[in-house]
């Protein structure tokens, strides 16, 4: 998995918008937490690091 969250980016004051745009549902959130990644569903698509205006979400590759 080569997706990270970046928490210090992510306001975690509102339901993550990117959550939708995961094709395998490998994008999770607690509440308005920050994201996490499941390495075990997640095909690095970049589809959610593409949604995610804060750039919370990246390609650590």
């Amino acid at each position: 998995m080569a997706i990270t969250v970046v928490p210090s980016r992510c306001p975690q004051n509102h339901r993550c918008p990117a959550l939708r745009y995961c094709p395998t549902g490998a994008l999770t959130q607690d509440g308005h937490g920050a994201p996490v990644v499941d390495a075990g569903k997640c095909i690095d698509c970049g589809a959610c690091t593409a949604a995610c205006a804060m750039g919370a979400l990246r390609d650590a590759t």
